[in-house]
């Protein structure tokens, strides 16, 4: 089963050296990974996908709450979050096409963010199923690239992760 998990940690030099290679030392994936600083900047999220049954993530967040750099961790997996993701796609399109590849991105409330003449870059966001199925319509009109995110993702509600205030 697929696990995001929530990482927040000490914004510094090799943290995400340290995590990522306590996931390649014991033989896990990393489906997907996001990180950014949070806050104030003393901080970052890691936002990290995995795959794994309960034993395994257990054995994870153990392992991740014995790095020093780490303040907290959560699986947001069983609890309501939001995750989204981000991919930019280029679409060349000349003549007919191009009104059919801004219909296609019409539908996926999707938005052009660049065109020339020969092609359209089209910024899409939402679920993993929303991207696969937009980019499924668009492959037959002749995607030349695409750029994906990692998911990100936060609980509902009032309940969060952050790093507790000083004093």
């Amino acid at each position: 089963m697929k696990h995001i998990i929530s990482v927040l940690v000490e914004n510094e030099a090799g943290v995400l050296s340290r995590v990522a290679g306590l996931f390649s030392a014991r033989g896990f994936n990393i489906e997907s990974l996001t990180v950014a600083p949070v806050g104030d900047g003393d901080t970052s999220r890691i936002t990290l996908v995995t795959t794994g049954d309960n034993n395994i993530i257990e054995q994870i967040n153990k392992q991740l709450n014995k790095l020093i750099p780490v303040i907290r961790v959560l699986d947001l997996t069983d609890g309501p979050h939001v995750e989204r993701e981000l991919m930019l796609i280029k679409v060349a399109a000349q003549g007919d096409k191009r009104a059919e590849v801004l219909r296609i991105a019409d539908i996926f409330r999707s938005r052009v963010v660049d065109a020339t003449p020969n092609a359209f870059t089209i910024e899409v966001t939402g679920d993993s199923g929303k991207l696969d199925a937009c980019l499924a319509l668009l492959e037959p009109l002749g995607i030349t690239e695409s750029v994906r995110t990692g998911k990100v993702a936060i609980s509902r509600g009032s309940k969060g992760i952050r790093k507790e205030p000083k004093g």
